[in-house]
């Protein structure tokens, strides 16, 4: 069984920063992408940066130059530093991964961005 636990949620003023981390545990053999997603209320959840295992990224456009994605292959564990955050930004943000049993998510953390 697989677990993913995030941390670093919280309340931020507009511009300011965040960091989420993420650590998988349990029976792995392997983790290979790893990534963030959000989802705001009444919004679908939507893709935020991923990573490959090899250093590969993907952002999405809202946060390109903003957010940075980064792992720790060594402690199966996963960051998105935030930066100069935005209200639009408040949402509830999921870690995943992918391994060879399948895809896993966390429970999410609450991010609040206040104007």
């Amino acid at each position: 069984q697989v677990q993913l636990v995030e941390s670093g949620g919280g309340l931020v003023q507009a511009g300011g920063s965040l960091m989420l981390s993420c650590a998988a545990s349990g029976t792995i053999f392997r983790v290979n992408a790893m990534g963030w997603y959000r989802q705001a209320p009444g919004n679908q959840r939507e893709l935020v940066a991923t990573m490959t295992r090899g250093g590969s990224t993907n952002y999405a456009d809202s946060v390109k130059g903003r957010f940075t994605i980064s792992r720790d292959n060594a402690k199966n564990t996963v960051y998105l530093q935030m930066n100069g955050l935005k209200p639009e930004d408040t949402a509830v943000y999921y870690c995943a991964a992918s391994f060879i049993s399948g895809d896993y998510w966390g429970q999410g953390t609450q991010v609040t961005v206040s104007s």
